[in-house]
């Protein structure tokens, strides 16, 4: 993957929310840091602090937190032109209760807290852009939250598919039920009756 294709999304991505220069544009980049992961190589381990704002370039992730039962629940899906972090995390640097894992070998461009900190001073867009990014997320977040207490499982499932179809499409059965909140059994008898089996 040659310069282009590793900021070039990301450059996009944001051009999407706030105009930038040229020199603020390479500032940017400087400050970014690319990291590739092996399909289930973690990005955060709970019990770490979380360091960074993490872009992704190629793949898809996933968060989690393991219960008291050791039994894992999948709190977020991210892929390409996504953002993904432990928000808390990274900012009380307290240790984390989530972990991040690639579900494909993934590539991802880091930008660091301390970094993040400088780029709002230098380039105040940045704050603007970071704060539509948290809104867009929270809003994500709560409308899960409603649908979770509101809305049968099968609604559930059909809500996540038309809404994200490629990522239904991309990660394994039993990480898709944890999210919706329901058995992976459950979700093969719902996915089964919806194709008319």
């Amino acid at each position: 993957m040659d310069q282009q294709d590793l900021y070039g999304l990301l450059l996009q991505h944001v051009a999407r929310h706030v105009p930038l220069t040229p020199e603020e544009q390479q500032y940017f980049i400087s400050l970014l840091k690319p990291r590739r992961l092996q399909r289930r190589q973690w990005l955060l381990q709970a019990g770490d602090i979380c360091r960074y704002e993490y872009f992704i370039v190629q793949g898809c992730l996933r968060s989690y937190i393991t219960d008291r039962n050791d039994v894992e629940h999948v709190l977020h899906f991210a892929v390409e032109d996504w953002w993904i972090t432990d928000l808390e995390s990274l900012l009380t640097q307290s240790p984390s209760q989530v972990s991040i894992e690639a579900l494909e070998p993934s590539c991802v461009l880091q930008l660091e807290r301390e970094a993040l900190q400088t780029l709002y001073q230098k380039v105040p867009a940045f704050e603007r852009f970071f704060r539509i990014l948290h809104q867009n997320a929270y809003l994500a977040q709560n409308r899960r939250i409603l649908q979770n207490i509101s809305h049968t499982a099968a609604e559930r499932y059909e809500a996540f598919l038309e809404r994200y179809p490629a990522i239904a499409a991309r990660v394994p059965q039993k990480y898709l039920a944890s999210y919706l909140g329901m058995t992976p059994v459950f979700l093969s008898q719902l996915r089964n009756h919806k194709a008319g089996k």
